[in-house]
């Protein structure tokens, strides 16, 4: 029992230390966002819902036993993600601060305040549990499966520029170690999102190794000019000149000589 636990602990030590990385990926953005005071037309999105996500497991896990773990990196997470926020409207454009202020509404005010209420109102005790272990679970799955979009722009491009290795190969081992705390925790709520997660972060990195290297065809412009110059110079053509009898004689000449004959012709006369 005691081995079980400090195996539990273990992944879950590790899952928030691996997590909390993740979390500071974003800081070299923001420090480029504050020296050069403006967003630089980064979207607000992805640390709105990493907002709602965070308040989602730290509802749940307020209702869990033994959650101390996810409530420290959810918490850990929340922070993190506020400082992001508020940055990102001080500099944003007016156009970007009222699309955050909406994703807010949306997301973190109206949203998680809906489920909230529900799951208060409608359920209690191991339903509770239940229900917002559903929920985490399914936009767990939800936030997983929003790399796809990268994957296929990765394919598509065979260039990794918006897929950085270090994230993957984080995300994939963070992904690692909560699904083997949900597994010795038997907590399936945890445990299944991140087989995805695993899965995914597997595949990014293999396209990485795949498309790191991209090879660049370089097609050679002809050059037309020389092309055809040495196309005319080596034309000959066969011109008719008068010999001392009065018959005719073909001479042959090239483009280039023609050329320079009648252009003398043309400044004689």
């Amino acid at each position: 029992m005691a081995l079980h636990f400090t195996w539990v602990f273990g992944f879950g030590l590790l899952g928030n230390i691996i997590s909390c990385l993740v979390c500071l990926a974003p800081l070299p953005t923001f420090y480029q966002i504050c020296k050069k005071k403006t967003s630089q037309g980064f979207q607000s999105i992805p640390y709105v819902i990493a907002l709602f996500s965070a308040m989602l497991w730290l509802f749940y896990a307020s209702f869990s036993e033994n959650a101390m773990l996810l409530i420290t990196i959810n918490s850990f997470a929340f922070f993190m993600e506020i400082g992001y926020i508020a940055v990102y409207l001080f500099y944003a454009t007016k156009k970007d601060k009222i699309l955050t202020f909406k994703l807010l509404l949306l997301f973190n005010i109206f949203g998680f305040g809906l489920i909230c209420a529900l799951s208060l109102l409608l359920t209690e005790g191991t339903k509770r549990v239940h229900v917002l272990g559903w929920i985490c679970m399914v936009f767990a799955l939800c936030v997983f499966v929003a790399p796809l979009g990268v994957v296929r722009k990765v394919i598509r491009t065979k260039s990794v520029e918006f897929m950085p290795f270090s994230l993957s190969f984080f995300l994939t081992l963070s992904a690692v170690m909560w699904f083997f705390y949900g597994y010795l925790k038997k907590d399936k709520f945890v445990a299944i999102p991140n087989i995805l997660g695993f899965i995914f972060g597997i595949l990014q990195m293999v396209l990485y190794l795949i498309y790191r290297n991209p090879k660049k065809n370089e097609v050679a412009e002809p050059r037309t000019q020389e092309l055809s110059e040495q196309y005319c110079s080596d034309i000959n053509i066969a011109m008719p000149k008068l010999n001392e009898g009065g018959n005719e004689v073909f001479e042959a000449h090239s483009a280039k000589d023609q050329t320079k004959e009648a252009m003398d012709v043309t400044n004689k006369v």
